[in-house]
């Protein structure tokens, strides 16, 4: 394991240093791996550990290539292993994640958001009290977070956040929800952040996405 993990390393070097940038294709296993000091065989495992986490695509038949590096493709591994944990632990300490993430994306994008992106939350929150099933909740309920993420100008932020979103996990928090009758209070505090970001006050968005991602926190500790 420890070879591999030098093999590893070798290659993150390679890319790192910017040797080889997004989109280049790797040498040879057998040029690479001499010229790393590699037995050929730990760099495979190390070329296959890092195609696992799209660092590299492995082309059948072609070769393989450093990968675009772009925050969406290189999170999504760890949206595999979120949804590998989804115990009432896992899900709180997912969830206490949100609650230091959000509301600095909220108060970010409270400094960026524009007329036409209010309009899009408000009809969220409007499509959010008229909607007729969970599934649909949980439907506005993941774009309206997301879209106030993209707010925030920083991708990396809204990928995270995006890949903590787990539909699985909001399906069980708004069914809850809606079983203790606490619907109209989830999306008033909705309607609480985009007033905020409406009214570009990045410390009250900020209070208000605590407020709510707090909430909820609560909500599934008292039930756990």
């Amino acid at each position: 394991m420890a070879v591999t993990d030098d093999a590893i390393l070798r290659v993150k070097e390679m890319i790192v240093s910017g040797e080889l940038k997004p989109g280049d294709r790797l040498p040879r296993e057998a040029d690479l791996a001499e010229r790393l000091g590699l037995s050929r065989n730990s760099l495979r495992e190390a070329v296959k550990a890092l195609s696992l986490v799209r660092v590299l695509d492995v082309r059948q038949g072609d070769g393989t290539y450093v990968s675009s590096l772009r925050a969406d493709d290189l999170l999504g591994a760890l949206s595999f292993v979120l949804d590998l944990h989804r115990g009432e632990d896992s899900v709180l300490e997912v969830l206490q994640v949100r609650r230091i993430l959000e509301p600095a994306a909220a108060a970010m994008a409270a400094q960026r958001v524009d007329a036409e992106e209010i309009i899009k939350l408000r009809a969220l929150c409007d499509a959010a009290e008229s909607a007729k099933s969970v599934e649909e909740l949980v439907e506005h309920d993941l774009e309206f977070h997301r879209a106030i993420a993209q707010c925030s100008g920083n991708a990396y932020l809204a990928q995270l956040l995006d890949t903590l979103a787990g539909p699985t996990v909001r399906v069980r928090i708004w069914r809850g929800i809606t079983q203790s009758n606490a619907v109209d209070r989830t999306v008033a505090e909705h309607r609480a952040i985009v007033d905020a970001l409406a009214a570009h006050q990045p410390e009250l968005a900020r209070s208000w996405s605590t407020v709510h991602v707090a909430g909820v926190e609560q909500w599934l500790s008292d039930l756990a």
